[in-house]
């Protein structure tokens, strides 16, 4: 009898181990298999690195990723760069847009390769609307009166204490230093170019943004989700920058729109 209950006891045991290894190497990486790619589009401030904590959790997941890089020179041009990556593709895409990489998504998201929108902490101009259309009828936050930096050619930077303490607030001083002194200029005629078609229209979207977003008012892009009809996900504390302080949360948000549209 003690022998039969040691065997017994060794034969659990021996099946709960197998049972945690296969639980712990699913943890481990992801099996998923997919075709469909990430495009990711950044902001006026930053540039594609800006993606970088989102890139690794997206692709860990099985996803292919490309995040662009945009001339910030007009809508239209940094459209097509948006387009030939998508063009790239073999699969459908995930387009993904921040700040004014949403406007770039809009535009470009006709595309019948596109799946599916997310805005992250993004405009989402309509028909024939423009970025300064759509904000127009808002009082202008107090960072656009003393934080913006425009140069002879018309290109527009943020100031260093606006970019540390409005638009980076949660990134770490040293961080944020970097990125305030790297940051591309965008052409200040960008904001006015308008969306032909808006692509929002057509295809299913998601939207994420921080609570603490200084940039773009949150109450102005919960309206913005509203008349999108977009998936919406709040991250309470988050700055304008959320892709690279909330990475998980995020990628959370990307994943369930890959995932929703059946390319996950």
């Amino acid at each position: 009898m003690f022998k039969y209950l040691k065997k017994l006891a060794s034969a659990v045991l021996a099946a709960i181990l197998l049972l945690s290894m296969g639980i712990f190497s699913g943890c481990g990486s992801s099996s998923a298999s997919t075709n469909a790619t990430v495009v990711l589009v950044h902001g006026a401030w930053v540039d594609g690195s800006s993606w970088s904590p989102v890139v690794s959790l997206l692709q860990h997941q099985g996803l292919n990723v490309v995040a662009v890089q945009l001339p910030r020179t007009s809508l239209t041009d940094d459209a097509a760069v948006v387009t030939r990556a998508i063009d790239a593709q073999s699969g459908p895409v995930i387009l993904v847009g921040h700040s004014y990489g949403g406007a770039v998504i809009t535009q470009a998201g006709n595309d019948a390769k596109v799946a599916a929108l997310v805005y992250v902490s993004a405009f989402a101009p309509g028909d024939g609307q423009s970025i300064n259309d759509l904000t127009s009828p808002f009082p202008k936050p107090a960072w656009q009166s003393s934080g913006l930096i425009v140069d002879p050619a018309g290109y527009i930077t943020l100031s260093n204490d606006t970019y540390l303490n409005t638009f980076a607030p949660d990134v770490p001083k040293d961080t944020a230093a970097v990125l305030a002194v790297s940051q591309g200029p965008i052409f200040v005629h960008c904001l006015d170019d308008k969306v032909a078609v808006a692509a929002w229209k057509s295809k299913p979207s998601w939207w994420v943004y921080g609570d603490k977003d200084q940039i773009i008012p949150p109450q102005f892009q919960q309206a913005e989700a509203q008349a999108l009809n977009a998936k919406l996900t709040v991250i309470p504390g988050a700055s304008h920058v959320a892709l690279i302080t909330q990475p998980n949360a995020v990628a959370n948000v990307i994943l369930d729109a890959a995932s929703k549209t059946g390319n996950l």
